[in-house]
């Protein structure tokens, strides 16, 4: 007689349903990056695709459309999310939106227990109060104690919906917005009673038209918005004026290119996120190792034997050079003890402490390598027992700081630790939009990025904002025919983003004066370029 072995079965992997939110990235749960952060699979609606990939881009991303295109039901997508499941998947099913409210996880979830799997639910920020939240009213108060959430198209008695203590939300009702109005004028509810329609909620994408149940159909009309949002009728809608944040944000809806290399853009473009922007990153500069790598050979060896008093950073790609070629030699940060370390400015010195160096000398004033040559002493041979200088620079870099340093009785080796070439040219819709005024405002943060971005996509439209990190900036903005709308305040990218947003709340403020809340520049151009002032 023999004893059947016992059948090997595979683990079956966890399943996680998980709520994207009303739109915004940033309003995802703790629970919700986490989970997608540790699966091997997402199974993510078409319109949170990008947060699929932002929060979880090693996972296996699976799509819900069929083999036209078309999105799948739900049960469908369901059996996708069984599929990965028994192949021995974490999975992650991505809803997008309010599951909760809309039935659609209850949907999916009832396919899931017929298959007998297990599964958790990870609810989100509701649609409903973040549209509230970021459209800026409460959904009660003191006049309005209950709120009544329905669909356009199932509404059978809009008498019923006339009480004005009622706050009424409709959800995908935008596009119904007129007809909805006049039913419950028809209804009996008060001619002033506010209105809301809110488009793209929670993103910069998010516009509300906010007005009167009597005035609606000419304020739609003149709006000449389309698709789909949310309407609030209410009281509640009073308190837009006090409690609206998000639309009224300086930047609000601008497109702002970034033209950087592309390492560099993240921290700038989240800067103007906060602002309201819509940072498009533009790479106009390639950094490359330098063509004949024995010079920086030679200076780590040299840094490591004792060879140098100090090292002066002046850009965060130079640290990172100078990083890649410690690790090329297995060396660490500890190699620069007992060495001086200077660097031109913050965003420089940040890139040393990340590498595990604090740098002795940060310009206080001026972030230039005038600023760091301000603050550099003389050479002291009483107090200095070496005269060099490790300088690891670009190699377009100007002579100014070598010549300063040897100026004040330093010897400089002036080595070159990294090339920068132009980028390719972006695709050429950005071309397209960048010559046609489809930017609001540029941001140029080095002369190179005015040469690079001219000569790979053309001039900014004369309505585009021109923004410039400093004077010699500046210049070669307006030797390429550009007028300079704002210049940094100190030689910082966050500061000339503060600045834009400051220039841009000027210019919304006098729009307001004047009747039009919407203004941005890139939607009055102008028929020419825009060309220097001459003074």
């Amino acid at each position: 007689m023999t004893t059947a072995r016992p059948r090997k079965t595979r683990p079956v992997g966890t399943i996680s349903l998980v709520s994207a939110g009303p739109g915004d990235p940033e309003l995802l749960t703790v629970r919700a990056t986490n989970l997608l952060a540790a699966a091997d699979a997402v199974v993510a609606d078409a319109d949170v695709v990008d947060i699929a990939t932002r929060y979880a881009p090693d996972a296996e991303l699976i799509a819900v459309v069929d083999e036209d295109g078309l999105p799948l039901d739900h049960a469908a997508r369901a059996k996708k999310v069984i599929e990965a499941a028994r192949a021995s998947k974490d999975v992650v099913r991505l809803f997008s939106g309010d599951p909760i409210m809309d039935g659609s996880v209850a949907t999916e979830a009832n396919v899931l227990h017929r298959s007998k799997l297990p599964f958790e639910v990870a609810p989100g920020v509701s649609q409903l109060s973040g549209v509230a939240a970021y459209a800026g009213f409460p959904l009660t108060n003191n006049k309005a104690r209950e709120v009544r959430v329905v669909e356009s198209d199932a509404v059978e008695d809009w008498a019923a919906l006339a009480d004005p203590k009622l706050t009424v939300v409709v959800r995908d009702g935008a596009d119904n917005a007129v007809e909805i109005s006049k039913a419950l004028l028809a209804a009996g509810r008060h001619p002033n009673t506010p209105i809301a329609i809110t488009r793209g909620a929670t993103t910069v994408e998010q516009r509300t038209i906010a007005t009167t149940l009597e005035e609606l159909p000419a304020v739609v009309k003149a709006s000449k918005q389309a698709g789909p949002g949310i309407v609030v009728i209410g009281d509640v809608l009073n308190s837009r004026d006090k409690l609206s944040w998000f639309e009224t944000k300086p930047l609000f809806g601008w497109r702002v290119l970034v033209p950087r290399t592309k390492d560099q853009a993240g921290d700038l473009s989240e800067h103007l996120r906060r602002y309201g922007a819509v940072p498009v990153e533009v790479p106009t500069i390639s950094v490359e190792p330098p063509r004949t790598p024995q010079q920086m050979d030679r200076a780590i060896q040299g840094l490591v034997s004792g060879r140098y008093q100090w090292v002066a950073f002046t850009s965060a790609n130079a640290v990172k050079a100078v990083r890649e070629k410690f690790e090329e030699y297995g060396l660490d940060a500890r190699a620069m003890a007992g060495l001086k370390v200077a660097a031109v400015g913050d965003a420089t010195a940040n890139a040393l402490i990340a590498f595990g160096v604090k740098p002795e000398l940060v310009p206080s004033g001026e972030q230039s390598s005038a600023g760091l040559l301000a603050e550099w002493q003389p050479y002291d041979a009483e107090v200095d027992p070496i005269d060099r200088v490790f300088l690891p620079r670009a190699d377009i870099a100007t002579e100014a700081l070598v010549a300063g340093l040897q100026d004040i009785g330093w010897e400089v080796d002036d080595i070159t630790a990294y090339r920068t070439v132009r980028a390719a040219p972006p695709p050429a819709e950005t071309r397209e939009a960048i010559k046609t005024g489809g930017f609001d405002a540029v941001l140029f943060t080095s002369s190179s990025t005015v040469r690079n971005l001219v000569g790979i996509a053309g001039k900014p439209h004369a309505c585009t904002v021109v923004a410039a990190i400093g004077p010699q900036t500046a210049k070669a903005a307006q030797e390429h025919g550009l007028r300079v709308d704002v210049l940094a305040e100190t030689p910082n990218v966050m500061v000339l983003a503060d600045n834009l947003a400051a220039h841009a709340e000027g210019l919304r403020l006098a729009a307001i004066e004047n009747g039009d809340a919407t203004w941005r520049p890139s939607r009055r151009r102008a028929g020419s370029r825009r060309r220097s002032s001459k003074k």
